[in-house]
């Protein structure tokens, strides 16, 4: 008699990307069982969780906004609901801008309407919020706003563990074994019929994926006190200054490729604090600094979609900063195509990168 226990899907990870695709899936009626190892330096758990539709030098409308943003609003407000607590705080966002010239641009931008609806006025004079240092005016952005990450994923990890889905522990490849039914694996006597790598950076310990152009990008963020500065609205101009509670906001983010620096926090706090200081007149105390790990995909799209020679495995990923803002519409997109064989985006298909599994397998030989 069998002691292994039988799921539809394993998942492994549980930020943002592994968290809405499990609850989508034991939505539709499947058994999702997740292993999740906590790692505080994984990106969702220090994520300020910024909800953008306008973003970049360039004030550009960000990939898919229509698609992604307006379902990310309804399903966090949703979620919220269902768990008694408000994790979405919708508040508009004011593109600060740096300078005439850069205020000009976006003036003679806006006759062209590049950004459909989301930017709902441009002030060419001055902003005069509490503390805030805008003397050439700014874009006010709507449609977004900014999630409580860590605080979602641990609500949700606190279901997960009541019910039994969720296990807090290591999951080790190697102890992995397909069939032409699926997998099984032998710590935790568990037999699934898909697997899918929900792991963020992590994935890149993965061997089946190792051929995917996916790279570690280290970020930090600073928590910080500055009594008097308007929390009506998230701030960005060169960094995002999102409210946190009474006088404390979040500062983010850096952007550091590998090969990380062994103790980068006096480059990022110095960073991080000089940007703030040319948004606000106020004086600021640092209260303190978290460090995360984004998974980084070369084209800046995600990875949906399943492995080209292993149909028991699929990948759920690479989302970059704009975790929040994908993670429901990706999740309802690849159960999907997992359910029923439904296309993917093009641009979030793992397919598009088949050509290198191809190439890694003729030099493994």
């Amino acid at each position: 008699m069998s002691t292994y226990s039988d799921y539809d899907y394993l998942l492994l990870g549980h930020g943002i990307a592994g968290a809405t695709l499990a609850r989508e899936l034991r939505q539709r009626g499947h058994r999702v069982l997740v292993y999740d190892e906590p790692r505080p330096d994984s990106a969702s758990r220090v994520a300020a969780g910024l909800m953008n539709p306008v973003a970049g030098k360039r004030f550009a409308l960000t990939w898919r906004a229509h698609e992604t943003l307006h379902p990310a609003v309804a399903y966090y407000r949703a979620l919220g609901q269902e768990l008694g607590e408000i994790f979405l705080q919708e508040a508009p966002i004011l593109k600060v801008f740096g300078s005439e010239q850069e205020q000009q641009q976006m003036l003679a931008r806006a006759e062209a309407q590049p950004w459909e609806g989301f930017v709902e006025r441009i002030d060419p004079t001055p902003v005069e919020r509490p503390g805030l240092l805008a003397p050439h005016g700014g874009a006010w952005l709507r449609g977004g706003g900014h999630l409580r990450v860590a605080p979602l994923l641990a609500a949700l990890a606190q279901q997960g563990r009541a019910e039994g889905w969720l296990r807090e522990e290591t999951f080790s490849w190697e102890h992995l074994v397909s069939d032409a039914t699926g997998v099984s694996y032998a710590p935790g006597h568990v037999q699934a019929r898909q697997v899918v790598c929900c792991q963020g950076a992590q994935a890149l310990d993965c061997p089946y994926f190792a051929w995917l152009p996916l790279t570690p990008n280290q970020g930090a963020v600073l928590d910080v006190a500055v009594p008097g500065l308007s929390a009506a609205q998230v701030l960005n101009r060169g960094a995002y200054v999102v409210p946190g509670g009474v006088g404390q906001f979040r500062v983010g983010a850096t952007y550091r490729w590998p090969p990380f620096a062994p103790n980068p926090g006096d480059t990022d706090r110095r960073e991080l604090a000089e940007r703030l200081a040319a948004l606000t007149s106020l004086p600021f105390e640092v209260l303190g600094e978290q460090r995360g790990v984004r998974p980084a995909v070369r084209d800046r799209r995600p990875l949906l979609g399943r492995h080209p020679a292993l149909p028991w495995l699929s990948i759920c990923g690479g989302y970059g900063s704009k975790g929040v803002s994908l993670a429901p519409r990706l999740a309802a997109l690849l159960a999907d195509y997992l359910d029923h064989g439904t296309s993917l985006w093009p641009e979030a298909d793992v397919a598009r990168y088949y050509k290198l599994y191809v190439e890694s397998e003729k030099v493994s030989v």
